[in-house]
Order: C-alpha cells, then sequence, then structure tokens
C-alpha cells in the first residue's frame, strides 16, 4: 500500500496548486490546461511503462475521464469559492465512500471497521458544512459544501471506472482519460464562450498542478492493479492531509472549532475505512 499512500500525498500536492491556480485564472482554463500538462506527461511516460492500447482499455479510460473532468470542475470551483482546508477533506470523504460501495456490491466484504469509518465520514459531512460566518457567507460556504461532494462522487467514479480496464493495458487507460477530458472541457468552454487563457502569473501554477496530478494518477493505477480498489481508493483518499498542511502553513486558514472537529472526524473516517 505504499504507492497509495505516495499517490495521497501527490493528489493533496496538486489539489492545492489546483486551488491557488483558480483564484487566478477561470476554472475551465485552469482544468484544460492542467490536463493538457498531463497528458503531455503520460505521453512522454508510455514509451518508458509497458501496456497495449485495445480499444476496451481507452475506453474504459475515456469514461473515467468523462467523469473525472466533471468532478475536477466542480473542485476546482468549490477550492475557489470555499475554505479549501474544508473543501479537500469533504471531497475525499465522498470519494471514498463509493469505491466502498461498489466493492461490496461487486462481492468486496470490507471489515465492520470500514463500515464503522463510513457512518463516520457522514457525521464528519454535517460538522464541517457548518461555519459561522454571516448569513450570506454561509450561503457561499453551503455551496461549496455541495460542490465538494459532488466532485468527490465524481472522483469516486473516475476511481472506480479506472478499475475497470483490463491489466495489461499500462497507463493507456489515463491517456484516453486525459483526451477525453480535454476534449470535453474545450467544448464546453467553445459553446458557452469561456476563455482557457490563464490568468496573469497562473501557468506555471497550472502546468504543476497537472503534472502532479498525472503522477499521482500514474501511481494510482499501479496501485490498484496490486490491491483491493476499496483499499487503495480510500488510502488515496487521504490526500487532504498535505492539502490541510500547505492551506495552513502558506495560505494561513483558520477554522471554528465544529469544523476543526469535522475535519478530523473526516480524515478519521477515511483512515478507519483504509485501515480493514
Amino acid at each position: 500500500m505504499v504507492l497509495a499512500t505516495v499517490c495521497a500525498v501527490v493528489y493533496g500536492t496538486a489539489d492545492f496548486f489546483g486551488g491557488l491556480a483558480t483564484r487566478r485564472s477561470r476554472v475551465l482554463a485552469v482544468v484544460v490546461l492542467s490536463q493538457t500538462a498531463g497528458l503531455v506527461m503520460v505521453v512522454a511516460l508510455l514509451p518508458f511503462l509497458p501496456g497495449t492500447p485495445t480499444i476496451k482499455t481507452l475506453a474504459w479510460g475515456m469514461a473515467a475521464g468523462v467523469s473525472g473532468s466533471v468532478a475536477l470542475v466542480l473542485f476546482y470551483r468549490a477550492l475557489a469559492t470555499g475554505v479549501m482546508s474544508v473543501v479537500a477533506p469533504l471531497t475525499a470523504t465522498a470519494s471514498a465512500i463509493l469505491p466502498v460501495l461498489f466493492g461490496l456490491a461487486t462481492g468486496e466484504r470490507p471489515e465492520p471497521v470500514a463500515l464503522g469509518g463510513v457512518v463516520l465520514a457522514l457525521l464528519a459531512v454535517l460538522l464541517v458544512s457548518r461555519g459561522s460566518s454571516p448569513a450570506a457567507t454561509a450561503g457561499r460556504s453551503y455551496g461549496s459544501v455541495l460542490t465538494s461532494l459532488a466532485a468527490g462522487a465524481g472522483f469516486g467514479g473516475f476511481f472506480i471506472l479506472i478499475s475497470q480496464a483490463p491489466e495489461g493495458g499500462g497507463i493507456w487507460p489515463l491517456f484516453g482519460a486525459r483526451l477525453a477530458s480535454i476534449t470535453l472541457i474545450a467544448l464546453l468552454a467553445l459553446f458557452t464562450g469561456r476563455t482557457l487563457r490563464p490568468g496573469p502569473g497562473a501557468c506555471h501554477i497550472i502546468v504543476v498542478a497537472g503534472a502532479l496530478d498525472m503522477i499521482a494518477n500514474v501511481l494510482f493505477v499501479f496501485a490498484q492493479q496490486r490491491g483491493l480498489l476499496s483499499l487503495v481508493a480510500v488510502l488515496v483518499s487521504l490526500y487532504p492531509a498535505s492539502t490541510l498542511l500547505l492551506a495552513r502553513y502558506v495560505l494561513g486558514e483558520r477554522l471554528n472549532t465544529v469544523q476543526v472537529v469535522g475535519i478530523g472526524f473526516t480524515l478519521a473516517a477515511v483512515a478507519l475505512i483504509a485501515a480493514s
């Protein structure tokens, strides 16, 4: 499970940079440019990592890419409008629960401690969503909470779909995923008239976020090929730990007491699920 743990650290760092980028650029610009950086990286890695690009492999990857790109748009929007140290744990909890439920439906049987973690995660959602700001700000906060949960569902879908690709495909599913996500976001930007030009000083941050995200994806693919999806996905979902640390010491974010308890419950819930 070392790969999954390292993957979590890299995902969390990528999300931190992605969150910074969305405060300087429009969300669609951040997503499509970061995904393009990831595509360049995966193409560079293809000659060094064995795999066969079958239609089935690419199809599962493209399906995962659609789910992941929608999730990324929602996630970056939540990061841009909410508190990073709240958005990241909520998204992680939702993304962890779905693979567990999928595993149960397909025959995996996690230990009771993992199911206890799912219950704890639901309680954590209620606690983290309680802010102490005025009504207008509170409405904005609840909006970011709902967006975070929707993003988590999309990421959970990405984990599930990418895990269905044949093992012999190597990282070709990620090529399909990135191709689909870039196409989808570019078309969305075209039809809505949104610009894909990054804001001043944001381009290098976006590239870093995209490169780290792809490294994390590669680690996830190899980790889930070597372990149960229900365990790997929840270990990967520990990524808010690095996001929280960066948000705390780089951005100086502060939380109220109830939210701090909720974040603790969130991380504890993911840890319980992973410990099964």
